[in-house]
């Protein structure tokens, strides 16, 4: 396909999310099954273009004046993919699959009018309602943070101690790009790709298949590694999904002590019997069921709740996840996080710790859930995050504090991660 095409093929697959609110990834599935003529490299370019678009669709439809799929997509071509309006035209001049441009005159006025004269959540390219929220969050810098999760995400891979190291899994790699992640002592990045190229499958590669690594976001691994897991503890991961922090932490505990994997949806935790396999984990048990769960209260070193969220952190990778975001699914995820903080504290041994993960950058859901869980909690005190945030990363890694000196708050504009949000408690007794 040329550009025309792949421009009109996007501009059909963002009229179809924004008619039918549908995902991403299912509008594109379809779309690749209704046009299989359509090569892996087509696909990959006209994926890239409609994520692009849903990164900026604030400020590309400011611009334009118009949030027609066909003028967000020639916004993002000239704003992020790097296009000459001029080139553009000359390129599309004898394509018949092409979207109708505007008149040249009209393109290079729209798109070089100033952005800063735009309302802030424009100049931001996040939904108005979640201002309030992010400047509470971030402060001065909180512009600048939006835009940082409005990028393109890069691809992060963790090293499986247990069967590898960094430089092994790089080698088996042979992309030049990669190298070692600035903060995550086990994290490979591979930076984003530009324009239409692809990111490498990084799960088709052997050393995968042979769990040298899995692919996990630089964040993800430190709030993993945030919980300080050591061998010979007993561990519960309450909210564990598909399983990439449980993995992370029985690495980090070379196999030995107990981590028992739970999920309010068993369902979720299927993916991870295959995962535990490749990885050569053996010191993890799915806990399946209430009963099951219960006989551990009490009982546990450390607790970990990556709790269900907004998902603020990840909108870089899901940035149509940012414009379904509503304020009663926000209230619906405090009321959730409240309730899993207060079931998994039941398992807190005395003198454990108990870390409370999000993947959210709003303060409803870190730290005022955390002084919430305080104030309900008073057996449980909030430790300080700088001691343990330093006995993981490299030394004079400045500390992002969160609202308090003792939680920390993850972004792309700060760590260069997605955004996460972590504290930690700890139980009174010995």
């Amino acid at each position: 396909m040329r550009l025309g095409g792949r421009m009109q093929a996007a501009a059909e697959i963002l009229a179809d999310i924004q008619t039918r609110h549908r995902p991403v990834p299912e509008a594109l599935r379809d779309w690749g099954q209704a046009h299989r003529f359509a090569g892996s490299g087509d696909r990959a370019a006209i994926s890239n273009l409609v994520l692009d678009v849903l990164r900026r669709k604030q400020s590309h439809a400011w611009l334009m004046d118009s949030d027609a799929a066909a003028d967000l997509v020639v916004a993002a071509l000239v704003r992020q993919w790097g296009y000459q309006i001029d080139a553009l035209i000359e390129e599309l001049r004898d394509d018949r699959f092409a979207p109708e441009l505007r008149d040249p005159q009209q393109l290079y006025d729209q798109l070089s009018r100033d952005l800063d004269e735009a309302p802030e959540f424009i100049r931001a390219d996040c939904p108005e309602w979640v201002v309030e929220e992010c400047k509470s969050a971030f402060g001065d810098a909180w512009i600048a943070e939006l835009q940082a999760l409005a990028e393109r995400a890069p691809l992060d891979l963790r090293i499986n101690g247990l069967k590898a190291n960094r430089d092994k899994v790089l080698k088996s790699l042979r992309t030049p790009a990669a190298g070692a992640t600035a903060l995550a002592p086990h994290g490979i990045r591979i930076p984003a790709p530009e324009g239409p190229r692809r990111q490498i499958a990084a799960t088709n590669e052997v050393a995968f298949a042979k769990g040298w690594f899995e692919v996990q976001d630089e964040g993800s691994q430190l709030a993993a590694a945030m919980t300080g897991a050591q061998a010979g503890e007993q561990i519960l991961d309450f909210c564990a999904g598909a399983g990439g922090k449980t993995l992370a932490m029985a690495a980090a505990m070379r196999n030995r002590g107990q981590i028992h994997a739970y999920d309010v949806d068993r369902h979720r935790m299927a993916p991870m019997v295959e995962r535990l396999r490749r990885a050569g984990a053996r010191n993890v048990q799915l806990v399946e069921n209430a009963d099951a769960l219960a006989a551990l209260q009490g009982r546990m070193d450390r607790v970990l709740v990556d709790a269900p969220c907004t998902g603020t952190g990840t909108w870089r990778r899901r940035p149509d996840a940012k414009w379904r975001l509503s304020s009663d699914t926000l209230a619906q995820r405090q009321g959730e996080q409240d309730a899993v903080l207060d079931a998994a504290a039941l398992h807190v041994r005395p003198g454990g710790t108990l870390t409370y993960v999000t993947c959210s950058v709003l303060p409803s859901e870190n730290g005022d859930r955390a002084a919430a869980f305080a104030a309900r909690h008073p057996q449980f005190t909030i430790c300080d995050s700088a001691a343990q945030w330093h006995s993981v990363v490299p030394e004079g890694s400045p500390v992002p504090e969160g609202p308090t000196a003792a939680d920390l708050l993850l972004s792309p504009h700060r760590t260069a991660t997605d955004g996460f949000y972590i504290v930690q408690f700890q139980r009174a007794g010995a």
